[in-house]
């Protein structure tokens, strides 16, 4: 027998019990469907987290205060050096001023307050101080009116920009600017309304009122200490020129506060760190959550070749004349092996492609009736089909050894 006899008498077995090859068939076709939309939604959160990362600006280094060495400038007194470790304010001017490839640095105090104006008040406002540069690094763009300068915050102006849906609750139809918002105490005059940015890395841009970081200093986040150690701050964001001078820029801003700090670099009250390293952090963290869930799927798989299997055993038996008249008319045991192996083959193979179609399809449904996003990983659809067909085979072989096995002479007498 060639390999088309094999698939014609395959298949004429498969059709002639419909329903027994359905069954056997479902537990490949849940398996594969499983590893699929499990991968999907694995790379989906992982390409969400990556989006998140990168939509918080490009080309950024993140400067990050590691506070808890009390006294670690100035020889242990608290009020030698500047403070008692960590980031100040006046860092972020030292990196801008002195290192090379730094187009852009921006720091960020927030605080939460109540915000009034004469017809509205809100509750629980994140009041978000920051400077001049925070719209280049952080691709905001102003909607109306302006943005302020770093002059103004100097001087500690009393002014504010608003995010898009907070303008839109507190003057609804009105024009903004030029109004009057309170801010606790606090009058604050709005000089420009954000563009609409949405949630990113879940921080909702358009629910903020941002104003110079003096003020937050001042009004919102005093300090009695600020006056000896500068104010301290937890992160300073900043903006690369090129990816090409990341390196080299990291370094200098090591040096640079390092030689502030009067530490070393070994006991540095500082971390740095790129986007991409934040990026290559979760996709380590999802990776393996993503294999997990692709093992756990794959035990369907294992369990529909039980089935496949156990259905064969049955059909040997119930086939033992049939295989004692091939038999009789000449089909080595080789023959009767390739025939039940290929049925077991095509009954994995039908599953594994019902499997994909039934995976591509539950993926795109899930994305589209939930929060989560997916992602359809070709690799998966591979390696799923792919197993389907191994545990064919696997399954296949021991009812087509059996199968082969079985003397003609009593499969003929069988009834």
């Amino acid at each position: 027998m060639d390999l088309r006899e094999f698939l014609n008498v395959s298949w004429e077995s498969i059709i002639g019990n419909k329903m027994r090859s359905l069954l056997t068939m479902l537990g490949i076709i849940i398996g594969v469907a499983s590893v699929i939309i499990m991968v999907s939604i694995s790379a989906g959160t992982e390409a969400t987290i990556e989006d998140q990362i990168t939509g918080l600006g490009s080309n950024l280094i993140y400067v990050t205060s590691s506070f808890g060495r009390i006294g670690a400038r100035g020889g242990g007194n608290p009020f030698g050096g500047g403070g008692a470790g960590g980031l100040v304010y006046d860092d972020a001017f030292a990196i801008a001023d002195e290192v090379e490839g730094v187009s852009a640095v921006v720091v960020e105090m927030s605080s939460s307050e109540t915000v009034k104006t004469g017809n509205a008040s809100l509750e629980e406002v994140t009041i978000q101080g920051t400077t001049a540069d925070f719209p280049s690094v952080r691709d905001m763009e102003i909607a109306d009116g302006r943005y302020f300068n770093q002059r103004e915050v100097d001087r500690k102006q009393k002014i504010a920009v608003l995010g898009y849906d907070l303008a839109q609750e507190l003057f609804a139809e009105e024009d903004p600017t030029g109004q009057i918002v309170t801010v606790d105490s606090t009058k604050l005059t709005v000089i420009g309304v954000f563009a609409e940015r949405g949630m990113v890395s879940g921080v909702d841009f358009d629910a903020q009122v941002y104003v110079p970081i003096t003020v937050v200093f001042q009004k919102f986040t005093p300090s009695m200490f600020a006056r000896f150690m500068g104010n301290n701050v937890r992160v300073i964001y900043v903006e690369i020129e090129s990816p090409e001078v990341l390196d080299s820029t990291i370094q200098q801003i090591e040096l640079l506060l390092a030689k502030r700090h009067e530490v070393s670099l070994e006991e540095a009250d500082f971390s740095v760190t790129t986007q991409q390293d934040i990026i290559q952090t979760q996709e380590s963290t999802t990776a393996a959550f993503r294999n997990l869930l692709g093992w756990v799927a794959g035990v369907s798989l294992i369990v529909g070749g039980i089935g496949i299997m156990n259905i064969m055993l049955v059909s040997v038996t119930e086939r033992t004349r049939e295989i004692g008249i091939r038999q009789s008319v000449g089909a080595t045991p080789n023959d009767i092996r390739w025939q039940f192996l290929t049925e077991a083959l095509l009954l994995s193979l039908i599953g594994g492609l019902i499997g994909v179609l039934a995976g591509v399809a539950g993926s795109w449904l899930f994305g589209s009736i939930s929060d989560m996003r997916t992602v359809v990983v070709f690799s998966s659809i591979l390696m799923a089909f792919t197993s389907a067909a191994g545990v064919g085979i696997f399954f296949g072989s021991y009812p087509a050894n059996k199968a082969s096995q079985l003397d003609p002479i009593e499969a003929l007498r069988h009834e």
